[in-house]
């Protein structure tokens, strides 16, 4: 079955998340980030931040973790063991550090098809914001797999 395309108006309420020094070094330590900007607050503060710095992709989880992606498409006949992540793209403006609050106001903006129907893309945009002042733009996109698609 083909994504329903009424995904893209789809009004997602904006999330508000506290970035902590803890989850910050946490993820460090998964990505295999050996920095010490990303994982110690003196040593953050030595290199002229005001607290450990996040890692580029943070983000894209930070937001992940809080928002409710996958109970949309699964509203909209998606089977989220077919659900693959394409890619994604950041564009930054500002560093976030532990003990920011950010704001992220995401929307669907693009649903299209390739591979003969096989194949449907979704794609998320994301404007991360500290107060009001935009930091971030994330962009991923979604790969849904059509088991009756012709390939």
């Amino acid at each position: 079955m083909s994504l329903d395309h009424a995904i893209l108006d789809v009004v997602v309420p904006p999330i508000v998340a506290d970035v902590e020094r803890g989850r910050i070094r946490q993820f460090a330590v998964a990505i295999g980030e050996e920095n010490p900007i990303y994982r110690d607050r003196e040593a953050a503060i030595a290199a002229g931040h005001p607290d450990v710095l996040a890692p580029p992709t943070f983000l894209f989880g930070l937001e992940l973790e809080n928002s409710d992606v996958f109970a949309d498409l699964a509203a909209h006949g998606v089977d989220l063991g077919n659900v693959l992540h394409g890619e994604q793209r950041f564009r930054y403006f500002a560093d976030v550090h532990a003990g920011d609050r950010v704001r992220f106001e995401s929307r669907y903006v693009d649903a299209y098809t390739k591979a003969g129907g096989a194949l449907d893309f979704l794609v998320r945009r994301t404007t991360v914001t500290r107060d009001d002042t935009v930091v971030a733009e994330l962009e991923s996109v979604s790969v849904i797999k059509n088991p009756g698609g012709k390939s």
